[in-house]
């Protein structure tokens, strides 16, 4: 699928141990065409971890997409009223992004945007990175497998056996799940052998 002139509203969450792999994937969105907007979650904005500084992140986001970021609820609110976007991507989409979008709380620039691009029945991709994916989050990636207008980037568990209940996407399937969700497809199988050492 040909994706160039696509506008695409790329969100990060606080996953901060995923975000380095989600900038060859912006990169490689960019290098095909599309327009990327780049939107983060205050955790993202503010924080500095051993994964990385939230001011480097950034610059780093702008560099790559040569767009600004937009990083609060007020700049987020435009992208319904406006249709701003063709889709959105979550990645990484921690647990608690989950569990407030499968329950409608919406007190993020990420949440509204994505609240925002529904309310358009435009589709929203989500790329998981939870360490509560078969426990408690496991009701609200249930209830957003359902929800019209959502796809999942595949994903599996990445450790089974120090971490039973963690689950994460396959960031290199990105982009063919996009192709498929701008068609109104999920892509398939959603469930895979995320960790490669896994026994069956």
């Amino acid at each position: 699928m040909n994706l160039r002139g696509i506008k695409i509203g790329f969100a990060l969450t606080g996953s901060h141990c995923t975000i380095g792999e989600i900038f060859p994937q912006i990169e490689k969105l960019v290098n095909t065409g599309v327009e990327v907007f780049t939107i983060i979650s205050p955790a993202v904005n503010h924080s500095n971890t051993r994964f990385g500084e939230a001011k480097k992140i950034k610059e780093q986001l702008k560099k790559i997409t040569g767009n600004s970021i937009i990083k609060n609820i007020v700049e987020a609110e435009p992208v319904g009223p406006q249709k701003l976007f063709d889709l959105i991507v979550i990645a990484p989409c921690t647990g608690n992004t989950l569990a407030k979008l499968a329950n409608g709380i919406i007190d993020t620039p990420v949440l509204m945007s994505a609240k925002s691009q529904l309310r358009n029945q435009r589709p929203v991709v989500l790329a998981i990175a939870t360490n509560d994916g078969l426990g408690l989050n496991a009701k609200n990636i249930g209830i957003l497998l359902s929800t019209k207008n959502i796809f999942m980037v595949p994903f599996g568990q990445d450790d089974p056996q120090q971490k039973p209940n963690s689950l994460i996407s396959r960031m290199d399937l990105l982009i063919p799940t996009i192709e498929k969700a701008l068609k109104k497809e999920q892509i398939q199988p959603v469930l895979i052998a995320n960790n490669p050492h896994c026994q069956f």
